[in-house]
Formats: structure tokens, sequence, C-alpha cells
């Protein structure tokens, strides 16, 4: 849930950690001050999480795909009948 907004929920027993509706980790209360309660599974897959963060992605072309004949838009405008004959 790494840069995400989640819901805390607390009793005085449990702590519930809620990202849409769902519960994404949850554990037993500590009362002690200053302590972090930290699951090492979590801990590897912030570590995963940040390594791919920092490596760039290509974003896909935009204009692939977008190749079309430029007599196309002479005959959507007019500028040609369908018979290719000139009209302007």
């Amino acid at each position: 849930m790494i840069g995400r907004f989640v819901d805390v929920s607390a009793d005085l027993a449990r702590v519930e950690v809620h990202h849409e509706g769902r519960i994404v980790a949850a554990h037993d209360r500590v009362w002690a001050q200053g302590q972090t309660i930290t699951d090492p599974a979590h801990v590897t897959a912030a570590k995963v999480l940040r390594e791919q963060y920092q490596q760039p992605r290509s974003a896909p072309d935009p204009y692939e795909g977008l190749v079309r004949d430029l007599s196309d838009y002479d005959r959507a405008f007019g500028l040609v009948d369908s018979t290719a004959e000139e009209v302007a």
C-alpha cells in the first residue's frame, strides 16, 4: 500500500488497515510507547516495489498504428471525388 491512502481503525485489542474496503493489514495492538510493528514480509515487498519504481518504464508509442494515406483526408474534406479526380 506504499503511496496509497489507507484507513486505520483500532480498538483496545486490534489495529486494522483498510484500503478500498479491504483489510490489508491487521495485528494485535501494542501499547508500548515509541514502538513500531513491522511485518518482515512487508519489508521485503516494499524493497521490491521500491526497486521496481526506480526502473524507468518505456511508454507505448502513442502514434503507433496511426499511419493513414493522405488521400483519405482529401476525400474526407471533399478535395477529390471517389474516382480520385480533383474537385477544388
